[in-house]
């Protein structure tokens, strides 16, 4: 079973990045749970969430303590919360920053796992047009860990997005992931 966990900020997307990860997931076949854990239920607030994928049925129901990757979309929780907590020993930190991992391991003081970047929030403005670094931080996470092929991904991306927000934009999400993916740097 991999486990993800996430940390953002109300309204960047954290809770809708989880549920797009594990439906994709879903999609090929996988087992799946995505779920948020908010403090207080406002934008800009930092939230919580949680996506497990396994190839057989989840029986465990409660938050992930002991996650394979902890994905930071809002790199000013670094100072605030401790990311990397239960973090395991061969997992990966990927945090939305465009400093190097070897920068954001010294800050965290980080000894084990990886540790990667990627400038999603640049992506975003340059693909999309606002600050919404939540999409290209899927591509990133493909990069780090093989959590499903990029053709379910933009599969999963083209359903949800097409009708609802048009071609033009769900092809900037879309160049924004695999931006992302040619663009983090892992150290």
């Amino acid at each position: 079973m991999i486990e993800i966990r996430w940390h953002g900020r109300g309204g960047q997307g954290a809770k809708t990045a989880s549920q797009f990860i594990a439906e994709a997931a879903l999609g090929a076949g996988k087992y799946i749970q995505a779920f948020p854990e908010y403090g207080p239920e406002r934008a800009g607030a930092p939230i919580r969430c949680f996506t497990r994928i396994a190839d057989k049925p989840i029986t465990v129901h409660s938050p992930v303590t002991n996650p394979y990757a902890v994905v930071v979309i809002d790199p000013t929780l670094l100072d605030s919360i401790d990311v990397i907590e239960g973090l395991i020993e061969d997992g990966v930190l990927l945090v939305n920053s465009a400093k190097a991992p070897k920068v954001i391991r010294e800050k965290l003081k980080l000894k084990k796992g990886k540790v990667a970047t990627v400038d999603a929030t640049k992506i975003s403005l340059e693909t999309l047009g606002i600050p919404m670094p939540n999409t290209p931080m899927l591509g990133a996470l493909l990069r780090v860990k093989d959590v499903v092929s990029m053709d379910i991904l933009i599969s999963q991306v083209k359903n949800k997005f097409l009708k609802k927000i048009g071609a033009e934009k769900t092809d900037a999400n879309i160049d924004g992931i695999k931006r992302a993916y040619q663009e983090t740097e892992i150290g």
